[in-house]
């Protein structure tokens, strides 16, 4: 039923025949790559075989089922995924060995699919893999990029983008699925005189465009006898013909031509400009558009009307990317089905949750109404309808008060606003942190609260601990198999019971060494990675050989200037140059590790990230340093690079301003393997230094979110007046325009502008707007406290023990049953054993 029931040698037979048939290629002369995809496809087909009876079994009990939609997601390399959710590590293990193949060179074959920008992509996979564990009838929707996000090269400091290559071979996991192709609507033009925008769609201006569906198998880990996998349903309109206008190419419009088929092509598009403002709008609908027809005609193929269709779908929108599925859902039922408007809307909201993962205000989408207008009509006069009837529902509740109305409006001052849109089309709206929902509920969306007080929920993320604990750290997972026993593998409540043996000397040495083991394996990849590149993109390999006794210091996660990196260097520079001013200190050695991609047109972003590799780079040539400071920046960072960069911290850096971070899943990845957290009372950090406890959590430090807020409306926050009265901080600083870090007038010019934001402000109009001067003061105080445990080992592999042990809540299995029970309505629904052998039979008899 599972492949760990195969013996090496029928997988192998399989391996043959798939190299003979696919390649040509006999076992001893395949290649790498050869192997790899002939491996793939034996292993698939137990994977098909179980996803085919697993989707049979759910369609035949007509359960009520989920569909996620999500314009990210980051599951990581398929192989690794599949191979351990199946149980099938050790078979694995023996077929290399008896084919004389490596592990590493096998899973090295694949590239991350590049499919999401960071921790929104990662969750959202994590919540798959969740769904499919669990056996919740679900399946998730997104779009399938071309080159994904980007690949990050760090030229002398810069960061520079290139495509991203994970669909640069031909990919064995995901099966192209035609019968399910959609057609989407754009108008491209303004609707000629006379004609109806309800017509539009069959004139001649309508723009149609076809998206493919391509499915992925997420594969969850099985407990019994079968094994759950759920569908992964990518669109893509690169590889469908009609996309491409002929003729406007052979006229001389080439950009428009091949408009349609580069909607797939990229994640985010840079939207600073006009083009990409229209190409992001589209991709969204497209999105949208794709998987709600899919949703609605598979839908009706199985209950042949839509009378059910309120109870048995529910559509969870991942952020504000997929709020225009309010408006086209409308359109697809009362228009394409003639259900009356106020029922269809009934039926919408009884369907459709949102999330919202952010407070900033950037990141609540708005598109201008003309661009909305334009590119669909239909669903404007659609969001015009809706916006009327929210006004009118805000005017009755609030008397008339015209700035509670604006505040609720969807469309205002020339805006689409799309968080009041999915608000309104949604039955629960969650936040993703206690706090983080909190501040949506007072700052964010306070009106929408007053008009509908029970829509709105707190829900805290998770990550999948099979993944980010089991797989990627096995040498911790087996300790902590051998000191509690392996049923929390399957049930994270069970990590609790490790805090019997936190105080345990044998379980801390054994915690000491299996750190120093991945810190070691850490080091072994930065020997064969560039650690940088030359102005001209030449790797440069690291010389120096990396202490893995050295406090390992780490923030990984997108940059942006509320994360804070900004801190962390700064915090570097005086670190450094304390070590210049006493060259006999006895502070801890200490490797400061960052990693992370800027968005391509956020200018700040990247100034920071060349700022932290010139300090990099002044460090490495400076020998009175030399085994005391080193800092690293590791380009392009993804799952896998996770997957070793993580066990190996010490010092996890979770120090974005409080009130800023939704939740965060880094900080639990990074607490599970045994990293103690130096951090702000942010997003999900306060629960789990509530769950850990405060014994265990020592490094707590800066302003609270009340503290901010109150600063910000009382306008007393003077940071140059910190600046003048510390010389520790005023010195680091300085060394920002003193020429201290930089080389050319390129880097002295951004290091400028960083310079600038702290006093004189950016865009924001605001000198320091998240803090980061203010907070350098305790935040290096605290470094210093980290410093001192440090050197106690035993005392601090207590603690790490301890923090992982209070790690129980922030499994995403946790999270998703919170979803089903309070948003969703779901019951988990396991494969049918009647259904998988009529599956099995006909697949044994082929």
């Amino acid at each position: 039923m599972h492949p760990s029931q195969d013996s090496a040698d029928e997988l192998i037979a399989k391996i043959k025949h798939y190299l003979i048939t696919l390649r040509g290629r006999l076992l001893k002369d395949a290649n790498d790559d050869e192997f790899y995809l002939a491996f793939c496809f034996a292993l698939r087909e137990q994977i098909t075989l179980n996803w085919t009876a697993y989707e049979k079994s759910q369609l035949e009990s007509k359960v009520r089922t989920l569909y996620y939609l999500s314009l990210e997601y980051l599951p990581g390399r398929f192989i690794v995924n599949n191979i351990d959710n199946m149980g099938a590590m050790s078979l694995v293990q023996e077929v290399l060995k008896k084919t004389n193949r490596d592990f590493s060179h096998l899973i090295c074959a694949e590239f991350d699919p590049g499919l999401g920008n960071g921790g929104l992509g990662r969750l959202a996979a994590c919540f798959l893999e969740s769904l499919s564990t669990q056996m919740y009838p679900a399946r998730g929707y997104g779009l399938r990029y071309q080159y994904g996000i980007f690949d990050q090269e760090i030229w002398e400091g810069v960061q520079v983008e290139r495509p991203d290559k994970w669909l640069y071979h031909f990919n064995p996991w995901e099966r192209r699925n035609d019968m399910r192709a959609q057609t989407i609507h754009f108008s491209s033009g303004p609707a000629p005189e006379g004609v109806h925008v309800d017509d539009l769609w069959k004139h001649e201006q309508a723009d149609e465009v076809r998206a493919l569906a391509f499915d992925y198998p997420i594969v969850g880990q099985h407990s019994e006898n079968y094994m759950p996998v759920l569908p992964l349903r990518l669109w893509s309109t690169e590889e469908s013909p009609s996309n491409f206008k002929l003729q406007k190419y052979n006229s001389g419009d080439i950009g428009t031509a091949s408009e349609n088929i580069t909607l797939t092509h990229v994640l985010y598009p840079n939207d600073n400009n006009d083009v990409g403002k229209r190409i992001r709008l589209k991709q969204e609908f497209l999105l949208v558009s794709a998987s709600l027809q899919d949703i609605v005609s598979e839908f009706l193929d199985r209950y042949k009307s839509l009378d059910s269709f309120a109870d048995k779908v529910r559509i969870q929108m991942n952020d504000t990317h997929s709020a225009l599925a309010i408006a086209e859902l409308m359109r697809l039922l009362s228009e394409e089905n003639k259900i009356p408007w106020d029922e269809a809307f009934e039926i919408v909201t009884a369907c459709c949750g949102f999330t919202i993962h952010t407070i900033l205000k950037e990141a609540h989408e708005e598109w201008g109404e003309e661009l909305i207008h334009s590119l669909l009509p239909k669903h404007y006069d659609i969001i015009k309808k809706l916006n009327a009837s929210l006004c009118a529902a805000a005017s009755q509740k609030f008397n008339n008060d015209q700035s509670k109305i604006d505040a609720v409006s969807i469309l205002h001052q020339g805006r689409g606003r799309m968080t009041p849109l999915a608000i309104y089309g949604s039955h629960k709206v969650n936040g993703v942190a206690k706090l983080h929902t909190d501040i949506l509920k007072a700052d964010v969306c306070p009106t929408f609260c007053e008009l509908f007080p029970d829509r709105f929920i707190s829900i805290t993320n998770g990550v999948t601990h099979r993944k980010w604990l089991h797989y990627s750290n096995p040498g911790l997972s087996e300790l902590i198999t051998k000191c509690i026993g392996n049923t929390w593998i399957h049930d994270f409540s069970k990590i609790r019971e490790l805090e019997k043996f936190a105080g345990n000397k044998e379980v801390q040495e054994a915690f000491l060494e299996v750190k120093l083991k991945c810190k070691q394996k850490f080091i072994d990849f930065v020997k064969t990675h560039a650690t940088h590149r030359e102005s001209h993109g030449e790797e440069v390999h690291d010389e120096d050989i990396l202490n893995p006794h050295a406090l390992f210091d780490i923030q990984i996660k997108r940059i942006h200037e509320y994360k804070r990196q900004l801190l962390a260097a700064l915090h570097t520079i005086i670190l450094y140059q304390h070590h210049l001013e006493n060259p006999n200190s006895e502070r801890a050695p200490r490797i400061v590790i960052f990693a992370g991609k800027a968005a391509p047109g956020y200018e700040m972003a990247k100034n920071i990230i060349r700022l932290i590799n010139c300090i990099g780079r002044k460090i490495d040539q400076d020998p009175k340093i030399k085994g005391k400071l080193r800092v690293l920046f590791i380009e392009n960072y993804n799952v896998s690079r996770a997957q070793i960069i993580i066990p190996a911290a010490d010092l996890s850096e979770q120090i974005s301003l409080a009130g800023m971070e939704a939740s965060g899943t880094g900080n639990m990845k990074l607490s599970m393997n045994g990293a103690l957290t130096i951090g702000t009372e942010d997003g999900a950090n306060i629960e789990m230094r509530e769950s850990i406890g405060n014994e265990y959590w020592p490094f707590k430090f800066g302003l609270s979110a009340s503290d901010v807020n109150a600063m910000v409306q009382d306008q007393t926050y003077r940071p140059r007046d910190i600046y003048n009265s510390n010389p520790i901080i005023k010195k680091a600083v300085d060394s920002l325009i003193d020429g201290s870090f930089t080389k050319n007038e390129s880097e002295k010019a951004a290091f400028a502008a960083i310079y600038e934001s702290l006093f004189e402000g950016t865009w924001s109009g605001r000198p320091d707007r998240y803090f980061i001067l203010h907070d350098l003061i305790t935040y290096a105080e605290t470094q210093e406290k980290v410093e001192a445990l440090f050197k106690n080992k035993l005392k601090w592999a207590e603690l790490c023990l301890h923090n992982i042990a209070g790690m129980g809540p922030f499994s995403v299995d946790n999270t998703i049953q919170n979803y089903a029970k309070d948003v969703w309505g779901i019951e988990p629904c396991p494969t049918n054993p009647d259904i998988y052998k009529n599956v099995e039979k006909e697949y044994l008899e082929l």
